[in-house]
């Protein structure tokens, strides 16, 4: 049993060592549509709050399990406005973290490789005022899908542009809520390969 344990480690070292990793920061623009979260009242619309557009950044770690296919664990903020009955509340955060299983079109290696995703998340959103780390905001869990496309620059240094659609409930239970946010993320973003 000894002897079998180092040649198994051997014999499985070239499978791990084929799998890649990456690191990416990323910014772009958040924008939100249907985006009405409902009224404090049963009288009131379907847009008596809504969510306005804003910017997001963002980080993603990549593991690319074969040549063709690959998987990402990712956080975002995103910064928006609360806007009640016309008036603008202030900034809101929403707060994003999910896995994404990605799909290229070229292999692992390539220096320019497209690439379609689809995958789970959460959001938590805290209105004006609150704070995510003392439990304010509201969570919701959606589903997302997108397309894009990196380049390698060097071959520790990477680009990438990513349009991906994130579909979530709506958040604070407001009366006449209708359908879910669709939030569509535009962003570009560099990275390191390992």
């Amino acid at each position: 049993m000894r002897k079998l344990l180092p040649v198994l480690l051997v014999a499985c070292s070239g499978a791990a060592w084929a799998q890649s990793g990456e690191v990416w920061v990323d910014a772009g623009e958040s924008i939100l549509s249907n985006s009405g979260i409902g009224s404090t009242s049963v009288t009131g619309a379907k847009d008596d709050f809504k969510l306005d557009n804003g910017f997001r950044f963002g980080f993603r770690f990549g593991f690319n399990t074969g040549s063709h296919f690959g998987h990402e664990i990712q956080y975002a903020y995103s910064r928006s406005h609360l806007i009640a009955s016309g008036v603008d509340t202030g900034g809101m955060g929403i707060h994003t973290g999910g896995y994404n299983f990605l799909v290229y079109a070229m292999p692992e290696g390539s220096r320019i490789r497209p690439f379609g995703t689809g995958g789970v998340h959460f959001s938590n959103f805290v209105p004006p005022g609150s704070s995510a780390t003392s439990g304010g905001g509201s969570t919701k869990f959606g589903v997302n899908y997108g397309a894009g496309v990196k380049v390698k620059l060097t071959s520790m240094w990477a680009a990438r542009f990513d349009v991906r659609r994130y579909e979530t409930r709506k958040p604070f239970d407001l009366f006449l809520k209708d359908g879910w946010l669709h939030q569509t993320e535009v962003s570009v973003g560099v990275g390191v390969l390992f």
